[in-house]
């Protein structure tokens, strides 16, 4: 069931950029019509009241031409369609992901092999790579394997990644980031 809308309805709790109705303080306006079709240039008060015979809202699209140009059309219809875009657009946009492989560094030559494998598909997908060797106990004295451990990592993947951020110790962790070539 449809409910008669008032023109000028703003939703409560909704942030209004876009100027609509008596918010646009402009003595005239290009105004287009609810099909698309060009009216000319208005002045503001005729367009209101166009606007509110038509029971449409004047919704001000290009605010900085000279003049503005306003459309005639639902407001909340507008802002929901400019929403519906947002999320779309939202939808379709793939930031790199940051993905972790973990070892220690007594890892064995095929588990490793195995690791730098998955890493070689993240790296295809066009995500990052964080690689952290864990200490554990005595191995903490030994931090040079780590190092030595990430560095023939990065040698391997050299033809599909860049370093983004160097190996750096953090308490019993050592980290590197690579991130895929552009």
């Amino acid at each position: 069931m449809s409910f008669p809308r008032r023109p000028g309805f703003i939703p409560p709790g909704a942030k209004v950029t876009t100027r609509i109705n008596e918010q646009i303080r402009v003595p005239q306006v290009r105004l287009i019509d609810a099909d698309g079709a060009q009216l000319g240039i208005k002045p503001i008060g005729e367009a209101l009241t166009y606007a509110k015979s038509k029971s449409l809202d004047l919704v001000e699209v290009a605010p900085k031409g000279v003049p503005p140009v306003c459309k005639l059309l639902l407001f909340s219809k507008f802002k929901y369609d400019q929403e519906k875009k947002e999320r779309e657009a939202r939808k379709h946009q793939k930031s790199g992901m940051l993905k972790e492989v973990r070892f220690s560094p007594v890892i064995g030559a095929h588990d490793l092999d195995v690791k730098i494998r998955h890493a070689e598909e993240f790296l295809k997908e066009h995500d990052k790579v964080r690689f952290t060797v864990v200490f554990r106990g005595r191995q903490n004295q030994h931090k040079d394997l780590g190092f030595q451990l990430l560095k023939s990592v990065e040698a391997r993947l050299a033809a599909l990644a860049i370093v983004e951020q160097q190996p750096t110790p953090d308490k019993n962790r050592l980290s590197m980031t690579l991130a895929p070539k552009r």
